[in-house]
């Protein structure tokens, strides 16, 4: 399947033109793309952002010039792909991604035979192996779990779910808010400590019509972005280890 590397800057990034920031002398970005190129399931590599910037970067198939927002860039990378059964989408900022937890992801995900897959990480298994991490948290019967930064996505669903989906992404930080755009019973659910993953992909079916589900993933590497100084640091320290 190919990929789609979301790599355009926007106002609202703390860390403008993350995807060239050098970590142990290399792009980030290229720690993504390494990641990707690991994992023999991925044919293709395209990347959203700045054309001049990007030639620099080694590995990319297809450079597509950066829209002045997020969902205008997902736009602009699945029209490329928009005739696939399936694409992967990612952001720039997740360094340490390793090839072992694409190639999971994308089987648990094919596995599904879903529109969409998210995955998921329990706070358990991120705290083990990043202790410093500063991740927003949520509680569901399951577990308490932390999303990632990666989708595997049917191109054909894109256009009815992006009005929606920018309010998704606006809040997917914020479980308060993203709770009360579900809906008064998954928000009553998540009060009580009874909302499940079924519930909330059951939801996600009503409001866009499609088949979506989460993917547990027991790779934290998949979710901890880098957008904040501090975490500069402690994806450096990480790298070095490994």
């Amino acid at each position: 399947m190919n990929a789609i590397i979301l790599a355009g800057s926007t106002k609202e990034d703390k860390l403008p033109d993350k995807a060239f920031i050098e970590i142990k002398g290399k792009y980030m970005i290229s720690y993504v793309i390494e990641a990707l190129r690991g994992c023999d399931k991925i044919d293709k590599i395209a990347v959203v952002g700045d054309p001049e910037k990007l030639k620099k970067v080694v590995g990319i198939d297809v450079i597509i010039e950066q829209a002045d927002n997020i969902m205008d860039n997902v736009l602009k990378g699945v029209e490329l792909f928009k005739n696939d059964k399936r694409v992967l989408i990612l952001t720039c900022d997740i360094p340490m991604l390793t090839k072992e937890a694409v190639c999971d992801f994308i089987e648990k995900s094919e596995a599904t035979g879903a529109d969409l897959c998210y995955p998921i990480v329990r706070k358990e298994d991120n705290l083990k192996k990043f202790p410093e991490a500063k991740r927003t948290y949520a509680r569901v019967k399951e577990g308490v779990f932390t999303g990632g930064n990666i989708f595997y996505v049917n191109p054909g669903i894109i256009d009815r779910l992006i009005k929606d989906a920018k309010q998704f992404i606006t809040y997917r930080k914020r479980p308060w808010k993203l709770g009360k755009l579900l809906g008064g019973k998954i928000l009553f659910l998540f009060l009580i400590g009874r909302l499940s993953i079924s519930h909330i992909e059951k939801k996600a079916e009503e409001l866009f019509n499609i088949n979506g589900k989460a993917i547990i993933s027991e790779y934290p590497e998949i979710g901890n972005d880098v957008d904040k100084e501090e975490d500069v640091v402690m994806a450096t320290k990480y790298l070095s280890r490994k």
